[in-house]
């Protein structure tokens, strides 16, 4: 089994510009954690990942979501458990997207494995808490585990964005169910935003409450606010 050390790089990453390095680091990771004597066929993963975030009906849950992701999870590293699985669970946690289907989730965990195996690894621990890592983004369930709430945060820290951004990424997850009625669409995201709002804290680490608990909590009422005036409740 290969011995795994944390190596967040905190000089790839920025929220809004243009990444550099970005193949380079998940070829870094996948060798120090699944197959250090394979980077070609680490590569090839990495391509087969931005194949997929690069579908055309996707509008937030592309690269950009994944890259303010890692932003986000290099603040946060050096607080979790097993910093490498919550990275590895980041690339793959919406690699399968098809909008207004329940499985995403467990496909893009699925998919995490299969590459896994083909690539050698032989560590079935590691794998399951990857894969649990990535099931845990249905946010279906409360997370129990430190880097369960991590990944959950990071998934959901585009909530605690300047309200400008916030609204943007709402009109992207928008396009990305254009096949849905604005009824059908607000009405059910009025219901998730509410579970949400309903939550003791809308963060589960203290890491992510410090850091945008309020701007979350202000976005989140402003939203349902301004559907509530639209006829959405």
């Amino acid at each position: 089994m290969l011995q795994r050390t944390s190596l967040p790089c905190n000089s790839i990453i920025q929220p809004d510009g243009e990444w550099n390095g970005f193949k380079a680091r998940f070829v870094a990771i996948w060798a120090r954690c699944v197959n250090e004597r394979q980077p070609a066929v680490a590569e090839t993963i990495y391509d087969r990942l931005v194949e997929c975030y690069e579908e055309v009906h996707r509008h937030y849950h592309t690269l950009a979501h994944i890259r303010h992701c890692l932003y986000e999870f290099n603040q946060a590293a050096a607080c979790m458990d097993d910093p490498d699985a919550v990275e590895i669970a980041i690339w793959f946690h919406d690699a399968i997207y098809e909008p207004g289907t329940k499985d995403n989730e467990q496909r893009s965990a699925e998919l995490f494995q299969k590459y896994a195996q083909a690539s050698g690894c032989a560590d079935s621990d590691f794998q399951r808490r990857i894969y649990n890592l990535i099931m845990i983004t249905t946010h279906r369930e409360q997370p129990s585990r430190k880097d369960e709430q991590f990944i959950v945060d990071i998934d959901l820290s585009s909530f605690g964005l300047p309200w400008d951004e916030f609204e943007r990424d709402g009109r992207r997850i928008r396009a990305e169910c254009a096949d849905m009625s604005d009824d059908a669409y607000y009405l059910s995201h009025v219901k998730f935003l509410q579970m949400l709002q309903e939550r003791p804290t809308f963060f589960f680490t203290d890491f992510f409450q410090n850091r945008y608990e309020r701007t979350a909590r202000e976005n989140i009422e402003r939203l349902i606010t301004s559907l509530r005036k639209r006829g959405y409740d």
